[in-house]
């Protein structure tokens, strides 16, 4: 089947503003149907989302989360190479937490020839249900991130207060490991526990009061228990303690004890140890009844023994039900991904990053690594953002038009996008969608409010229908028990997610190969030159009064008009240089490691003393600036963020150099040598003046992105 040709783009305009003005109307309609789940409705939802998910052709997914970067040198630069874009993703799956997640399962009905979303709208907060056991404590806050949330009426107080806690499989996993070796212990018992009180010391009188009280009302009425005709007055006497409440366990005669704080819960153990062979102290963890404390007669060692290991067993079923219970949200990660449908995102590798993060374990240190645990987890992923970028198509149909996920909605879906199923263009293609929530189905409403989770889900849907039906899949004929991520006209872009969108690198998750993007309009293709990093150079600690030419300027009139590539900014004290050839890195590497051990005149007439002013100055090769983007501390300034990752040295010789210097006690003309060798090198290429440099930028021989700073690739992310 041939694939469903789009209108012309001026044909495309015309019908998208007749179709605005034809809807205009409508937003007068009933707000958009999206179904709010919290701590509340969670498990009647779970169990409404586990059906429509089962009986969905695809799950569409967006989450909002409480920032993206940790420090400004954390953004995605121009210089990321793809494990150092993936080293910065991790931490921020890592640091900032998920608020909001939203799921949107897809069903195609062919009784009425459109789909219909179940738009599901998740609150999320990573409290501890479980003292010691669950999420970390504590996230990171953006600024502009929370300012985003709340310009779009974020509800803070219904995620802190209703949000939905969880565990992810390796939390789960591990509290079960320690459970189990907590309960399968031969040692375990309550009395066993007693050996961590043994030996309190009874150091205040109210201590001492208490102890002596204890043993008098505890042998009190376990004389009673022997004395039948004084049996009845000692059980009046106890009850009128509201602190005793008489009762029996297991057959067996008991005081429940009640409104004691911990520490005279333990002298009461000590006490019950010390002076009582026929009594035990008993804390029990019921479904039924909840947590108990009692302290319980048997008459013989095997009564004792037998009680143990039935409390033994209700505590730990109690436990485990305590720990399935705080495994939450993560319900609904393991639903999706047991039901393995295609999950569909928009511009999700961060997504899918914070999902793998937060509920299935730590985010693995290499790429590689992350992609085969996350095709074990989702095997078939589609982002819908690689169909818009690398289909000529979609391109030509994008090309005038932003790539945030509202603008790509109303380009393709302008009928959802309005509110509205109108007339006018039902013969244009388009898919129709429906919404249903709460057995309530709707074809028409107001626009939802974008970055709401749920609705961004729901639009991301939308988008990822109507691209498969202008790739030619035709749903009206494709047989349901077929997976639509199988489907041949999409094996090009399922599992493909971008890891650099600046250099186009895609990555392949099903192999692990990065793809690049042969996209002919990949316009920050065009605006980048080629970047090659066993030619850069990190310089951090320098003056933060140096600009980026300045910094130039130093380091050519010392190595050659022509030596720099480009210079660019991480903050105010840290940049790279990218030289013109890979030898220039250890030749720069090399000279500035002699300058700062010299103390004659050259260090300081050298081009490169305003670089190295202040004594601060610090430099490596591109390893370093991968090493320490790996590190989980982030420091504002990428000069701080060293010291802090523990580098002491100020620079970092190439491999060779450091053979090379290591031997420098056995011959000290080693150095002496490499050093003239590469003064030589520099020598010539050097300009003699300035104004040599300035006649080689006016013809032409520096590269029109020689000088850069961050700002420019922060408008590339947008």
């Amino acid at each position: 089947m041939k694939p469903h040709k789009l209108p012309s783009p001026s044909l495309s305009r015309a019908l998208a503003r007749a179709l605005s003005s034809a809807t205009i109307t409508t937003h007068c309609g009933p707000a958009f149907p999206s179904k709010t789940v919290t701590t509340a409705n969670f498990e009647p939802s779970l169990a409404e989302l586990r059906h429509h998910v089962r009986c969905s052709d695809f799950v569409a997914i967006d989450l909002e989360m409480t920032g993206v970067t940790s420090a400004p040198w954390r953004e995605s630069l121009a210089f990321d190479r793809s494990d150092v874009r993936y080293l910065k993703v991790r931490d921020s799956a890592a640091k900032f937490a998920v608020v909001q997640f939203g799921v949107c399962p897809f069903r195609w009905d062919p009784s009425n020839h459109s789909f219909v979303a179940h738009p599901h709208n998740f609150y999320v907060f990573p409290r501890q249900e479980i003292a010691g056991l669950g999420p970390c404590d504590e996230f990171l806050c953006q600024t502009t991130s929370m300012d985003f949330l709340a310009k779009y009426q974020f509800d803070f107080n219904a995620c802190i207060h209703e949000g939905i806690s969880y565990l992810s499989r390796e939390q789960e996993r591990e509290a079960l490991r320690s459970l189990n070796s907590t309960y399968d212990s031969s040692e375990w018992s309550d009395i066993g526990k007693l050996k961590n009180v043994r030996d309190i010391p009874l150091l205040s009188t109210a201590d001492i009061l208490f102890t002596a009280r204890m043993k008098n009302k505890f042998g009190e009425w376990r004389d009673g228990l022997f004395q039948e005709q004084n049996q009845e007055d000692q059980i009046q006497g106890i009850s009128k303690d509201s602190k005793f409440q008489v009762t029996f366990f297991e057959m067996h005669p008991a005081l429940r004890l009640n409104g004691f704080t911990s520490h005279q819960l333990k002298l009461i153990q000590l006490v019950i140890r010390k002076h009582f062979k026929d009594l035990s102290y008993v804390s029990v963890n019921s479904e039924t009844s909840g947590s108990q404390q009692l302290v319980v007669y048997t008459d013989s060692k095997d009564e004792l023994n037998l009680l143990l290991k039935k409390v033994k067993e209700e505590n730990h079923r109690a436990e485990e039900k305590k720990i399935q219970a705080a495994v939450g949200f993560r319900h609904v990660i393991d639903l999706l991904s047991s039901e393995q449908k295609l999950i569909v995102g928009y511009n999700c590798f961060l997504d899918i990053a914070h999902v793998y993060s937060k509920f299935i374990g730590p985010l693995p240190g290499s790429p590689d690594e992350f992609v085969a645990s996350v095709n074990k987890c989702f095997p078939h992923i589609v982002d819908t953002i690689i169909l818009l970028n690398t289909n000529l198509m979609f391109q030509e149909k994008m090309k005038r038009s932003r790539k945030s996920l509202a603008s790509a909605f109303t380009l393709f879906c302008p009928q959802i996008a309005a509110g509205s199923r109108s007339t006018d263009l039902g013969s244009l293609s388009h898919v129709k969608v429906d919404v249903e929530v709460d057995g309530s189905r709707s074809c028409s409403w107001n626009p939802g409010g974008k970055h709401e989770a749920g609705y961004d889900a729901f639009m991301t849907g939308c988008i990822f229908a109507q691209l498969c039906s202008d790739l030619g899949i035709d749903f009206k004929l494709r047989d349901s028990s077929n997976q639509l991520a199988l489907n041949e006209k999409l094996q090009k872009y399922v599992n493909r997610l971008y890891l650099s969108w600046i250099h186009g690198d895609i990555i392949d998750l099903n192999t692990g190969n990065k793809v690049a993007d042969s996209s002919p309009s990949h316009s920050l293709k065009k605006r980048y030159p080629t970047i090659l990093f066993e030619n850069i150079v990190i310089i951090w600690g320098f003056p933060s009064k140096l600009k980026a030419n300045e910094v130039r300027e130093c380091i050519s009139k010392a190595f050659g008009p022509t030596s720099v590539v480009s210079v660019f900014h991480l903050d105010a004290t840290a940049a790279f240089v990218q030289f013109s050839k890979t030898e220039l890195v250890s030749d720069f590497l090399l000279v500035k490691d002699s300058l700062e051990r010299s103390d004659g005149a050259i260090s300081v007439l050298h081009p490169l003393s305003k670089l190295l002013e202040g004594g601060n100055t610090c430099a490596a090769n591109y390893d370093t600036y991968n090493e320490i983007c790996g590190s989980p501390l982030s420091e504002g300034l990428f000069a701080d963020q060293a010291k802090k990752v523990g580098i002491k040295w100020k620079t970092k010789l190439t491999e060779c150099k450091v053979a090379s210097r290591g031997e420098e006690h056995e011959n000290p003309s080693l150095q002496a040598n490499d050093v003239n060798t590469a003064m030589k090198n520099v020598e010539k290429t050097k300009p003699n003046t300035i104004d040599q440099l300035g006649n080689a930028s006016s013809r032409g021989q520096v590269s029109t992105f020689e000088i850069e700073d961050s700002s420019r690739v922060a408008e590339a992310n947008l």
